[in-house]
């Protein structure tokens, strides 16, 4: 029986869990881990805790090993959840320019490249209660005046429930890769690095969100850009 109990929590435990494994532009998926690069997680639904690692920036398995898509300025795009967001926290995304002489298959994503495009902001009462808990897809629209090229595009989802102490916080990270057309002649700003962007001390990452229940929430990283 203890045997048997230690699976069924490790099964639970791996259930409440989850990844971020299709790419969906325009509406539509386009299957799991094809232009997502895999995660070391994708097994086991697990999550990076420490954002001073290097799998702060796309947990990857292996950098490069998605295919390119093609995607329009101005277009949606995201990722599907499996089986869905559970935890509760914000999602925000960010995309990063492969700089020239590089491609998306062929870099690592790293120095002060990223640029964030979508944040959540909890909504306040005896609880928080984020826009997309429970959801099974997330999507954003890409900036229209963005130049063109190829780019990372990454999701996390900031895990709340038990970030009340130092490295509580569960990151459910992934990227994808893509290459933008159809864009203008801005670069997104500002930029950050992966890891440098965030402490495990900033307010939106070592938090208690359970009680007192907070009346406001500063989400870590930069501003979003906006065209």
């Amino acid at each position: 029986m203890h045997v048997l109990a230690s699976l069924l929590l490790a099964a639970a435990a791996a259930k409440a869990h989850y990844t971020f494994p299709d790419l969906v532009a325009n509406g539509q998926p386009t299957g799991d881990w094809v232009n997502v690069i895999k995660t070391t997680h994708w097994q086991n639904n697990g999550f990076v805790g420490d954002v001073t690692s290097t799998g702060i920036r796309c947990d990857a398995l292996q950098m490069g090993s998605a295919k390119t898509y093609n995607v329009t300025a101005g277009s949606s795009i995201g990722f599907t959840a499996n089986p869905n967001i559970y935890h509760p926290g914000p999602v925000q995304m960010y995309m990063a320019k492969v700089p020239a002489g590089k491609t998306a298959a062929t870099w690592d994503g790293s120095g002060s490249v990223w640029f964030k495009v979508y944040q959540e902001q909890p909504k306040f009462g005896s609880q928080l209660t984020w826009p997309n808990n429970g959801a099974s897809r997330v999507t954003v629209t890409v900036p229209k005046c963005l130049q063109n090229g190829e780019y990372l595009f990454r999701i996390e989802h900031i895990a709340l429930h038990v970030a009340q102490s130092s490295g509580g916080a569960q990151f459910y990270i992934s990227c994808g890769q893509i290459s933008l057309s159809g864009g203008g002649n801005t670069a997104g700003s500002p930029t950050v690095a992966f890891p440098g962007a965030y402490s495990a001390s900033d307010p939106g990452i070592l938090i208690n969100i359970n009680y007192p229940v907070p009346t406001s929430y500063t989400n870590p990283g930069p501003k979003v850009f906006t065209c």
